[in-house]
């Protein structure tokens, strides 16, 4: 029971009182609360079971409405006294009371039924006469989505609100504001007043990270898209994120890291050096329910109790490989020490590991040894000594090491240099170099001011730090509870100040394309229900924060804003031209396979472009060839195809049908064109030859490029001739030759041979021109001298004829001949 009356309320000592109670009575609320969630597969199968029985025997129209339509419920016992004080204090013009009652009216706090138009009026008539900028932030946010329908939508309204608010400094209002004049909502484009805002708050961000320990603070990260966790908007495998390159991307980063760990520790256990690092590597990094430091420190130690003793001495017989790793535990060893984690925080601790691991070669020794050398940690204050130490570092790409030599070169005012080392932190997307380099875009120091740059340096820096404006982790906690309500609102929220993943999220659960049954989608071993039925059926803001997602390069959310212009959700009427425009982007610029298939639909059926059966057909190649687990509709979607074009052309439409696809074919060339063009292509081989450096500048081009063609490079060559038939005509034209030269010291040889034997004859040496003329391993046969002459010169031009047909006895020598043995073997000719 309360012990005080309204009458006692007129002052803030009273209204502080009941919010201290009303916290009593919600801390009360959650102890007795069940906060059972079932887990595992009777869990799921009792899940199951309850969404059956639903589907059976309880299946009606749904139920999903507005927020709007919902009634606030009654409210009693002492909370309803409470209130009733409340009021009271409020009508009193108590500006605490009033705010509570807002709160408690719009976000449901101490069990307080949500009630959207009266937390509008509680925050009007506190923004009215305080100018309370948290009053003035909430009328921008409630003007800007219609929450509730306690007001209209009106984005020039809520651009007002906000801005008054962001002037007052309210971080997510400039957030807000500078969102908007960056991306033309409410107002046009400003890219000057864009970087204003998020400069400031990118400020905020930078003294936050740097009020951390020595090295700033670790940063969590909340924005993730809740439909990529299961598949995507349009489920496994047709969704952008979960098809072509993201196929094997593991979406569910929790389950992902468990298992990981898992292996890791079972590894540990065996031994494994590398997998100990590892796994305490992520014990200490990992920002999740599974970061436990003290855990990383036992297994750091662990490694490097194996390389040093209790003296620092190292250990001869350690491990082969140990000292690497042992010098990258001692860097963590040491970051312990210097931060305080897990530790009480002891420079000269840190110092020691840090300079076991730097005697070893670690970077990341060489790094935090620089930062306790700049800011004067334990150690003198040398900013010589720690840019030594950086630049070592920054030498093995520690892009924090990068950074921070870059701040040294610009206090000496080294801009070149300084940028140059920004621009490869930024490469790993360290927080200090992206604001160093938006602050020298936005002031134009050392280069020409670029405003865009500016802009988006500055974005990206607000929104790494999500802690001081983003509502991202407690959506993401009300999502992953089932609170699907206090997820959209929250969600909204962080989208409205621009981030991507809230866009996506929020039009997630207000998107008006769910199953006619609205079953869920349920995982095995968990309960969480991954494919929520929508919390608010809002076609119109559904649509508001797909097309602002698409903006920010999400092609599901590009895709969904077409479906919704081919529908006509959320608009008066369809918009084919603008769901054309949508799928026509998403396919020719991003490649999607689903976009590819809408499109062919979309000419197919004649919907904003011509009617053309063909052109369909080439879309539904296209979306396979795109993404092979489109088989099953591309194939049934070109069955279909083809009946309808089939029909067409026997029935004499005007649709272009399917035509057959023409055979590619090459175009031959005479002999002589392709000598032509072969002895042209020697001649620049030549030219090109005599600078000496040709094959080194290809080589590092090549590297350059990869497989893709190098700029400025001739390949018609190759183009037109194959590889392969050229080398088959230079190996012919060689052999070809070959065999011309056999042949004409063949003809050469039998003509000397002849001129020779025709001169014995002229001589009348009858015995050595039949020695001469017999053939081999035959013997001489003299001529009688009483022979008649007629029959002796018959048998000189027989012999004459023989000793011809002897000597030219082919290219192949008799077996009998004496020179078969050296012809066997090789020596013919020699």
């Amino acid at each position: 029971m309360l012990g005080f009356s309204a009458n006692d309320a007129g002052g803030h000592d009273a209204v502080h009182a009941i919010w201290h109670h009303l916290q009593e009575i919600e801390d009360a609320r959650r102890d007795t609360s069940s906060s059972y969630q079932p887990r595992g597969l009777i869990g799921s199968a009792w899940d199951y079971a309850k969404i059956v029985f639903r589907l059976l025997f309880m299946n009606s129209p749904s139920r999903d409405h507005a927020l709007s339509d919902r009634q606030p419920s009654a409210v009693s016992g002492d909370l309803a006294r409470s209130i009733n004080i409340l009021k009271h204090a409020a009508a009193l013009d108590d500006s605490d009371a009033i705010f509570l009652l807002a709160e408690m009216s719009f976000y449901g706090n101490f069990s307080h039924p949500r009630d959207y138009p009266q937390a509008f009026d509680y925050y009007y008539k506190l923004a009215s006469s305080t100018g309370n900028n948290t009053a003035q932030y909430m009328l921008g946010f409630m003007h800007a989505t219609g929450v509730g329908g306690a007001v209209k939508r009106d984005q020039a309204q809520a651009l007002l609100y906000h801005t008054f608010a962001a002037e007052q400094g309210n971080i997510r209002s400039e957030m807000t504001v500078g969102y908007r004049h960056h991306s033309g909502i409410g107002t046009a484009r400003n890219c000057d007043k864009a970087a204003h805002f998020y400069k400031k708050v990118a400020d905020k961000a930078m003294a936050y990270w740097r009020s951390g320990p020595p090295g700033g603070r670790n940063l969590v990260k909340e924005a993730y898209r809740w439909a990529d966790e299961a598949g995507g908007v349009y489920g496994e495998g047709a969704s952008v994120s979960s098809s072509g390159l993201n196929a094997n991307r593991d979406r569910s980063s929790h389950a992902s890291t468990d298992d990981i760990m898992e292996y890791l520790d079972m590894m540990a256990r065996k031994g494994d050096l590398k997998a100990t690092f590892s796994l305490a590597k992520m014990y200490y990094e990992n920002r999740n329910s599974r970061h436990n430091v003290r855990k990383a420190q036992r297994l750091f130690i662990k490694i490097t109790k194996q390389y040093w003793d209790k003296q620092g001495k190292i250990i001869s017989s350690g491990p082969k490989g140990i000292d690497r790793i042992a010098a990258k535990a001692a860097a963590y060893i040491g970051r312990m020490y210097l931060r305080g984690e897990g530790w009480e925080q002891n420079y000269e601790k840190a110092a020691t590991w840090f300079r076991r691991g730097i005697a070893n070669g670690d970077p990341l020794c060489q790094y935090l040894m620089g930062v306790m050398y700049r800011d004067g940690l334990g150690v003198p204050k040398d900013s010589l000594k720690a840019a030594s130490f950086f630049r070592v570092a920054a030498d093995e790409d520690i892009a924090a090491a990068q950074s921070n030599l870059g701040i040294l070169f610009l206090d000496q005012g080294e801009l070149e240099t300084a940028g140059q080392y920004f621009e490869l932190a930024v490469r790993h997307g360290h927080l200090e170099a992206f604001y160093y380099l938006a602050e020298l875009a936005n002031k134009g120091i050392g280069r020409e001011r670029h405003c865009g740059m500016a802009t988006t340096y500055y974005k990206i820096v607000a929104e790494s730090v999500e802690e001081i404006h983003s509502s991202l982790g407690e959506a993401n906690q009300a999502f992953e509870r089932g609170d699907l309500e206090t997820a959209l609102v929250a969600s909204m929220m962080a989208a409205e100040q621009g981030s991507e993943a809230a866009q996506a999220n929020a039009a997630y659960l207000t998107d008006v394309q769910t199953s006619v049954l609205n079953v869920p989608t349920i995982s095995i071993f968990s309960s969480t229900l991954n494919r929520p039925a929508s919390a608010v059926r809002d076609a119109a803001l559904a649509l508001i924060y797909w097309t602002r997602s698409a903006k920010q390069a999400n092609i599901d959310s590009l895709l969904k804003a077409g479906d919704y212009y081919l529908s006509g959700f959320g608009t008066s009427n369809p918009d084919l031209e603008k769901a054309s425009t949508c799928y026509h982007t998403a396919a020719e610029i991003h490649h999607s396979a689903q976009a590819l298939w809408n499109f062919g639909w979309m000419h197919e059926n004649g919907l904003a472009v011509e009617q053309d059966f063909h052109m369909a057909k080439r879309y539904y190649d296209l979306a396979l060839e795109t993404n092979s687990e489109a088989y099953l509709p591309v194939k049934l979607a070109l069955i279909k195809l083809r009946a309808r074009s089939f029909w067409n052309t026997l029935t004499g439409g005007k649709v272009n049908s399917i035509q057959a696809e023409p055979a590619e074919t090459k175009k031959s060339r005479t002999l002589s064109e392709w000598v032509a063009h072969f002895l042209e292509y020697a001649d620049e081989e030549l030219e090109e030859g005599a600078e000496g450096t040709r094959l080194d500048d290809l080589e590092l081009e090549s590297a350059a490029f990869g497989n893709d063609a190098m700029p400025g490079g001739d390949e018609s060559y190759y183009e037109e001739v194959d590889d392969g038939l050229l080398e088959t005509l230079i190996i012919i034209g060689i052999a070809a030759t070959l065999a011309f030269l056999v042949y004409y010291r063949q003809q050469r040889q039998l003509q000397q041979r002849r001129a020779v034997q025709g001169g014995r004859i002229a001589q009348n040496v009858p015995g050595a021109v039949a020695a001469a003329a017999a053939a081999p391993g035959q013997a001489a046969v003299p001529l009688p001298t009483g022979a008649p002459q007629s029959q002796q010169q018959e048998q000189e031009q027989q012999q004459q004829q023989g000793v011809m047909e002897g000597d030219d006895g082919g290219f192949f020598p008799n077996p009998g001949d004496p020179d078969y043995a050296a012809w066997a073997a090789g020596g013919v000719g020699h």
